[in-house]
C-alpha cells in the first residue's frame, strides 16, 4: 500500500502529547492523510483543545514537537531552529497542523535546545513556536510520502556543517571551519570608553547563533569576555563579522579569537557569568541579581522573592547605551520610537512637561497632545530603544493624580501641524533641544538611567545656593521635603527626599531646568539611592 508505514513512532501514543494521531497517523499500519480520525483514537480526549496548556509533560527525548509553525515555513528554517545546539538528524513536516518533529542527533542537544527555548520562545516569520519534548525516542520516516524535500535540506545542511563548502560571503582563506575548531570566542573589548555588559554582548553576538555561556572578567586591565556558542560554525561566523568592529561610535572594539577551551564552565546567573540553559544556578554570595524587568528581557526567571533593589547598577546601564551601539542592527530593538500615552490629566498636562519627564529615558523629539482628546498624547522618542526603556518605566506611574499608560504607537512618526492648521500649541517640535540628555557620545547620563523614584539627584549647583533655598524651592513646588543632603565631595550635587513617587515626578517636570542663578540650572534625576 502507498505510503503505509509499519513501524513509525508506536511509543507513547496513549499520553497524546505530540498529536501525530490528529494528523491521521495511526497506531499500527497506517497512512497518512488529512482525514480526521474516528472517535475514541484520541486517548483521554486529547484533540487540539490539549495545545492550550494541560498537556501531560514528557521526559527528554531527542525528538522534538514543534507547535504553531506557519504554513508557508520552509523545511531549511525549521531545521535552523536545532542547528545552533547541535546536528540534526531527521524532520517530519506536518504543515496541515502546523506541526513539526525535529530529531537531534543526541538527546543532550535535545534538552540545550528545550531549556534554551523554554524562557525565550522562538520565531518563525515572526511568528511564535512552542517546542516540547515528543514521546517518541526517534523519527522513522524512510516510507513516508513528501519526505524528499525535508531530507534534501538535511543533507543540505550536513554538507555546510561537515565543512565542505564555503560559507557565504566569507574569504576562500577562512571560508572553512577547521575541523576541531572551538566554539567558545575570547573577546577582548579595547578602548573601553562605555560600559559594556554581559547583556550587550548577548545582544550583540545573538545575532550570529545561540549563545550558550558568557563569562567577563578583567584581566591585565582589560575587560575580556569567554562566550560559548552550541555549534563552532556560529562562532567562526561572530568572529569573520565582528571581528575589529566597535560596539560603540569609534569606542569599545571587539578583539575577538578562539579560545582552547570547548567548553565553559558556568557556576552563577550573575552580571558577571551567565549560562542561559540552566536558569536554576544561584547568583553567588554578594553578587548582584537582575532585576525582574530586566530579567525578562534576556530570558531569565528571577524568584519571587528578589525584588527591584537587589540589583548593582549593571542593568540600568546596559539597556541605556544601546542606542549607541555602532554594529548595524545590534542596537536596534525591533518596533516603534513612537509611544501613545494615555490617562494624563487635561488640565495639567502640556508637551513641555511629557518632553522632560520622558527626556529622562531618552531624546525626545516630538510630542503630541491630541486635539480632541487631551488625556491622550503621543511622544517621539529618538530610537525603538529608548523608547521601550521610557515605557517601562513609566507606564503605571502616577502623574497629576492619574496612572499613566504607555504603549507603543501604531504611528512611525509624530506629524507636525500644517501651516494654518488650530493646534493649540498641543503639537511641539524638540528635536534641536539643548535640553536632551543623551545626544553628547559618552556622557555619564547613560550610567544613571533609574526607575522613578521619591528621592531626586540634583546637580550643577552654584556654591551661593543653600540647603533652604533649594527646600523652599521645592516647597513652594507644592512638595513636601523629608530630608536632603549635599555630596560631601561635591557641593554642586545633592539629594532630596520628597513625600512620594507622585511628587518627585512632578518636581521633576517643573524644576528640571530651573534657573538658580549664576548661569547654573539645576539639572534634576530619578536616585537610586535613599538618604
Amino acid at each position: 500500500m502507498d505510503g503505509v508505514v509499519t513501524d513509525l513512532i508506536a511509543v507513547g501514543l496513549k499520553r497524546g502529547s505530540d498529536e501525530l494521531l490528529s494528523s491521521g497517523i495511526i497506531n499500527g499500519p497506517f497512512t497518512m492523510n488529512n482525514s480526521t480520525p474516528s472517535a475514541g483514537v484520541y486517548a483521554n480526549g486529547n484533540d487540539n483543545k490539549k495545545f492550550k496548556g494541560d498537556r501531560p509533560l514528557c521526559s527528554p527525548s531527542r525528538v522534538l514537537h514543534l507547535r504553531k509553525i506557519p504554513s508557508d515555513v520552509t523545511e531549511a528554517e525549521v531545521i535552523s531552529l536545532g542547528l545552533p545546539f547541535g546536528k540534526v538528524t531527521n524532520l517530519l513536516m506536518l504543515k496541515g497542523k502546523s506541526q513539526a518533529f525535529l530529531e537531534m542527533a543526541s538527546e543532550e542537544a535535545a534538552v540545550t535546545m528545550v531549556n534554551y527555548y523554554t524562557p525565550v520562545t522562538p520565531h518563525l516569520r515572526s511568528q511564535p513556536v512552542f517546542i516540547q519534548y515528543s514521546n517518541h525516542r526517534e523519527l522513522k520516516t524512510d516510507n513516508l510520502p513528501n519526505q524528499a524535500r525535508a531530507q534534501a535540506a538535511l543533507q543540505a545542511v550536513s554538507t555546510v556543517q561537515s565543512g565542505s563548502l564555503a560559507l557565504p560571503g566569507a574569504p576562500t582563506n577562512e571560508g572553512t571551519i577547521l575541523p576541531g575548531q572551538s566554539p567558545v570566542l575570547r573577546i577582548i573589548i579595547e578602548n573601553l570608553f562605555y560600559p559594556v555588559t554581559l547583556e550587550v554582548l548577548h545582544q550583540i553576538f545573538s545575532k550570529f547563533g545561540t549563545v550558550l555561556k558568557i563569562i567577563t572578567f578583567t584581566k591585565n586591565n582589560q575587560f575580556q569576555a569567554l562566550l560559548q556558542y552550541a555549534d563552532p560554525l556560529n562562532a567562526h561566523y561572530a568572529k569573520m563579522a565582528l571581528d575589529g568592529q566597535n560596539i560603540y561610535n569609534a569606542c569599545c572594539t571587539l578583539r575577538i579569537d578562539f579560545s582552547k577551551l570547548t567548553s565553559l564552565n558556568v557556576k552563577y546567573n550573575n552580571d558577571k557569568s551567565r549560562d542561559f540553559t540552566r536558569l536554576d544556578l544561584p547568583t553567588g554570595d554578594g553578587q548582584p541579581s537582575l532585576e525582574p524587568p530586566m530579567a525578562a528581557a534576556f530570558g531569565l526567571s528571577v524568584p519571587a522573592g528578589l525584588g527591584p533593589g537587589a540589583l548593582g547598577p549593571l542593568a540600568i546601564t546596559s539597556s541605556a547605551v544601546t542606542g549607541r551601539m555602532a554594529i548595524p542592527g545590534a542596537g536596534g530593538m525591533p518596533g516603534n520610537s513612537v509611544l501613545l500615552v494615555t490617562n494624563l490629566n487635561p488640565d495639567l498636562i502640556t508637551p513641555h512637561g511629557l518632553f522632560i519627564l520622558f527626556g529622562v529615558y531618552g531624546d525626545v523629539h516630538r510630542v503630541k497632545i491630541m486635539f480632541n482628546k487631551k488625556e491622550n498624547a503621543l511622544v517621539q522618542m529618538a530610537d525603538a530603544n529608548q523608547a521601550q526603556l521610557a515605557m517601562n518605566h513609566l507606564s503605571g506611574q502616577r502623574l497629576y493624580g492619574k496612572v499613566l499608560r504607555a504603549t507603543l504607537s501604531k504611528h512611525q512618526a509624530v506629524q507636525l501641524p500644517r501651516e494654518g492648521q488650530e493646534d493649540q500649541g498641543l503639537t511641539k517640535d524638540f528635536s534641536n533641544s539643548p535640553l536632551h540628555r543623551f545626544k553628547k557620545p559618552g556622557s555619564k547620563n547613560f550610567q544613571n538611567i533609574f526607575p522613578p523614584s521619591a528621592t531626586l539627584h540634583l546637580s550643577n549647583i552654584p556654591p551661593s545656593v543653600t540647603v533652604d533655598d533649594l527646600k523652599n524651592l521645592f516647597t513652594e513646588a507644592g512638595c513636601s521635603v523629608k530630608a536632603f543632603k549635599f555630596f560631601q565631595k561635591d557641593r554642586k550635587m545633592a539629594l532630596i527626599q520628597l513625600g512620594s513617587v507622585e511628587e518627585a515626578i512632578q518636581a521633576l517636570i517643573e524644576l528640571h531646568n530651573h534657573d538658580l542663578g549664576e548661569n547654573h540650572h539645576l539639572r534634576v534625576s530619578f536616585s537610586k539611592s535613599t538618604i
